[in-house]
This record gives C-alpha cells, structure tokens and sequence, in this order.
C-alpha cells in the first residue's frame, strides 16, 4: 500500500484504491491474530486464500514489474504459514497463485530485459520453495521425534511412559459424572524366554511383533495398548460394566491363535471411573497397575494361560483427600 503513493506507482486511480482496500484487509486480518483466541480452521484458510490473492494483486498493479516481483517474495511468508498449519492441497493453490504472479511479472520485465527476468524469477521463486520446504521438513522432525519418545520401535506399539500419559488423559477426560469403569490389564507371555532361547532372538522378534499386530486388532479403537517389556503388553479400556473378561478372553484366545502358538498369563483390574476424579491419575494408575500385575503373577502361578480378575478393590490412593494441587492444575 505504501508504494501505491510511490514512485513508481500503480498505472492509475483505479489502481491506487485497489491496493488501499487491499491493505485495509491486511491489516484488518492481521488483527485478527493479536485476539487473546486463535482464528477457527475456516477463518485461518479464509485469511490465506485473500492473502494470496491481494498479494498477487498488489504486485501486478505495480508501475515497474522489478518492483512487483520483489513484493512477490511475500508468498514465502504466507507459504511458510501455509506449510505448518495446513494441508497440501491449500499450499498448491497458494502455489498455483504465486507462480502464475512470478510468470507475469517476468515476461514483463523480458520485454526490456530478458536476463533479469529469468534470474529475477528463478531467484523468487527459490526463496518461496526453500521456505515451505524448511517448514515441512522443521515439522517432520518435531513429528518424528514426538512419534520416537512415544513408540516402541519393535511393535510400534506405546511405551510405557506413554501408556502412562494417554491414560492419565482418558481417566481426566471421562471421570466426572460418567458411570463407567477404567479397566486395566497386565499382558504376560507364557514361555517367551524358551522361545527364544530355543528359536533365537529373530523368531522371538517375530512372535511379538505378530502377537501386537493381533492385539491392536482385537481391543476397540479407542483402547490404549502399549509394549512395555520383552514379553508384557499393558492394555487399558473405559468399558459399561465392571467385568472385563470377555474384553480379556478375546485377547488370550488371540494370543493363543498367532503363529507362535504362545499362551499369556493375565491380570486385570477394574474400577468405576467417577470415585477416580479429582486424584492424580498417574498415581491412580500406578496403584492399578500393580495390583494388575499381582493378579498377572497369581495366573502364571495357577499354570498360565488364564485370565485373573480384581473387580473394584479398594484403591489407597482414593483414601488422600481429592483436589488439592492436582485439581487445581487440572482446572487451569
């Protein structure tokens, strides 16, 4: 807008008011990210979409197209926005814009000098791909490094710290006023270490690998299933009624069927869920998943190859007075 005033200057009037109106609406949508909440998905694509446009239309306005195609550097920043918070799809139509804008400003500025245009151009143009192209990658590597913390790189199952972090959030998320039970289960394999003393390490690899592809398909969707030792699977699910064994025959059945023919030894506990709200769920868990274990222990003892259930114990932890500090940072 500043250079519509300018020397050189947009070709007339008309042109002028254009780039005004198009800076009152940069302006305007800028301010909209100065507000204490965050623009919605829509509005966010909205602002990218006009941005685009105006910063096409501001730059072909322009008396001197050199001049038009240094604004046109601009798409690097609405690109590297793009790249971070939005699909592909956004980008190329971003992409499809700039492009169009750098190919008419070039043949402009070839009518008096080719070489310009061309190493003008090219030179745009890099700047806008190295942008989006540092972005994606900068997202990929927070992504990957995320995924690599939180995965098993063997079964790509959890780890047990986020086994940890994903219950704590199901357990805050549907404790108050649901009537519902958090159950817990301790998954050990039965004569893993024969296996692999007889079979070698590869076969064992390959038994737990098949046994998590078999678990990750017969617990729901929203369980939490995690790969927590050589032969111990933790599984976690918010179920409508306190008995969790056919949830927990269908997984020893699974087990049972998966080519290595391996038997597991099961403990589970189950608690109603709204007695847990306003105690800190990683102790909640903790205590859960040792009592989980003891059944685990109590089954291999019996000969394995069994489920051994505890039906709503009594917690210690539910004993501590509930909120406290842990209420507080929940509630903040």
């Amino acid at each position: 807008m500043a250079l519509a005033f300018g020397s050189p200057s947009p070709s007339g009037t008309w042109d002028r008011w254009v780039a005004v109106v198009g800076g009152v609406a940069a302006f305007a949508m800028a301010a909209s990210w100065l507000r204490s909440r965050w623009p919605s998905r829509i509005a966010s694509e909205v602002c990218v979409v006009v941005g685009s446009l105006y910063t096409a239309v501001a730059t072909l306005i322009q008396g001197d197209p050199v001049v038009g195609l240094l604004g046109s550097t601009a798409f690097a920043i609405v690109g590297g926005f793009v790249a971070l918070f939005h699909s592909m799809r956004l980008l190329m139509f971003m992409w499809l814009v700039g492009g169009a804008t750098i190919v008419v400003l070039a043949v402009r500025i070839a009518e008096t000098n080719p070489a310009l245009a061309v190493c003008g151009a090219l030179l745009v143009a890099l700047v806008n791909a190295f942008v989006v192209f540092a972005c994606r990658t900068l997202l990929r590597s927070i992504n990957s490094e995320s995924m690599f913390d939180d995965v098993e790189p063997l079964t790509s199952l959890l780890t047990r710290d986020a086994f940890a972090e994903k219950v704590a959030t199901l357990m805050s998320s549907r404790a108050r006023g649901d009537d519902r039970y958090l159950a817990v289960a301790v998954v050990n394999l039965d004569s893993f270490s024969l296996l692999q003393d007889m079979a070698g390490v590869v076969a064992a690899n390959r038994a737990r690998v098949a046994i998590g592809q078999q678990l990750r398909e017969t617990v729901r969707r929203v369980a939490v299933l995690a790969h927590v030792a050589d032969a111990e699977f933790f599984i976690a699910d918010i179920l409508t009624s306190d008995d969790p064994s056919p949830l927990l025959e269908r997984v020893r059945g699974t087990i049972a069927t998966s080519p290595s023919r391996l038997t597991a030894s099961i403990g589970v506990v189950s608690t109603p869920l709204s007695p847990l709200a306003g105690h800190p769920p990683y102790d909640v868990l903790d205590e859960l998943l040792a009592i989980a274990t003891t059944a685990m222990r109590q089954a291999r003892r019996e000969g394995g190859n069994r489920v051994q259930q505890v039906l709503s114990p009594a917690l210690a932890v539910l004993d501590r007075p509930s909120g406290g500090a842990w209420e507080s940072e929940e509630s903040a």
